[in-house]
């Protein structure tokens, strides 16, 4: 292209949606886009448009064989990308992300690896959230220069050569995002940028489990504070609930409040979630209560099938409706100090396994 980049003028914290739409119908098109990261400013592109890709292959002078990473405005935008669902992977975008952690996932097509970053600034999810179509973007220098915080840095380099810039003010970091290759066990950093050893450490150090019943207000709730409860801060474990019927945040139900209260336990914060696969694929176990919910879990997140159990199954020898914990919910207390009693024997052996 001839003559000036055009530059859009945006708030860096609320960027006007009427401009970065425009924007991303210019994406859409196979236009070339500066745009501003957390980390560094990028420029974005259309991988879905050959042109686009070839013509930000030219002007980053990229080899053939080594592809762009993809940017998405979301955590769950990375299942179409990867079939990859281990544990490990999901607690990591979970922490990290959005944030400066790009990971390098086996791709769709077999044999092949693509990168995958969900960027924290509000223009570039907007922006994401705007465009109508994958989008790819390395960041917005020339070969061998740094890469730029500001806009007017990465016009230095680019004016004329992109088709519009987002002037989002200056990037938080002003360096590059961590490059993690989950492609192997354990994962092997490519590039140490913000997100450091130490902190990926961390999070591979640590176990996930999550309780699960109907409505995370009951069983699940009782479950995963008296779990915590007997936990070790050296086990290195996080413990979460949710329900697979919950349509509004609410607290726990009062008789379970109670029986809790009786062994110790404060559980008046809680507030009930509802399943989601993220969740579910972060989790290195997930224990549920009877057979429907293990069923309404592989509905969401089938490649996990090996990880899910019947709590009391998990521990106790027998199976099927044996194994089974009732619903106390709608009954007397003694329903609940019953149910919390099947549960605080179960979570105490589960306690000493992990």
């Amino acid at each position: 292209m001839n003559g000036e980049t055009r530059v859009v003028e945006v708030h860096p914290h609320f960027p006007e949606r009427d401009k970065i739409s425009r924007c991303a119908r210019v994406i859409e098109k196979g236009g070339l886009v500066i745009f501003p990261t957390e980390t560094v400013y990028g420029i974005a592109a259309n991988a879905e448009h050959p042109l686009a890709v070839q013509r930000l292959k030219e002007l980053k002078n990229r080899p053939e064989d080594k592809p762009f990473s993809v940017v998405v405005p979301k955590r769950s935008a990375l299942m179409k990308h990867t079939p990859l669902r281990s544990a490990m992977l999901f607690k990591l975008v979970d922490r990290f992300w959005p944030g400066p952690l790009t990971v390098v996932v086996p791709a769709m097509k077999e044999g092949q690896t693509v990168g995958v970053r969900m960027p924290a600034h509000p223009v570039a999810t907007l922006l994401l959230n705007e465009a109508q179509c994958m989008v790819v973007a390395p960041s917005a220098n020339l070969e061998g220069h740094p890469a730029p915080s500001t806009c007017a840095e990465a016009l230095r380099d680019l004016n004329g050569l992109v088709d519009l810039a987002i002037d989002g003010g200056r990037a938080e970091y002003g360096s590059s995002s961590t490059v993690l290759d989950c492609t192997q066990d354990p994962p092997k950093i490519l590039r140490e940028g913000i997100v450091s050893k130490k902190d990926i450490d961390q999070v591979r150090s640590r176990k996930n489990i999550m309780m699960v019943c109907t409505g995370n207000s009951c069983r699940s709730v009782m479950a995963e504070y008296l779990l915590k409860k007997y936990l070790k801060p050296e086990q290195n474990v996080d413990v979460y609930s949710a329900g697979i019927s919950v349509f509004l945040s609410t607290a726990a139900s009062s008789g379970s409040l109670e029986v809790l209260k009786k062994r110790g336990v404060d559980a008046s914060r809680h507030l009930s979630q509802a399943i989601n696969s993220t969740m579910i694929y972060k989790s290195d176990m997930v224990l549920v209560m009877t057979e429907s919910h293990r069923q309404s879990v592989l509905q969401h997140a089938p490649e996990v099938a090996d990880r899910v159990y019947l709590l009391r199954e998990f521990v106790e020898e027998g199976s099927g409706k044996s194994a089974e914990i009732p619903d106390p919910i709608g009954q007397p207390l003694s329903a609940y100090e019953e149910c919390a009693s099947v549960i605080d024997a179960a979570v105490q052996k589960l306690a000493k396994l992990l």
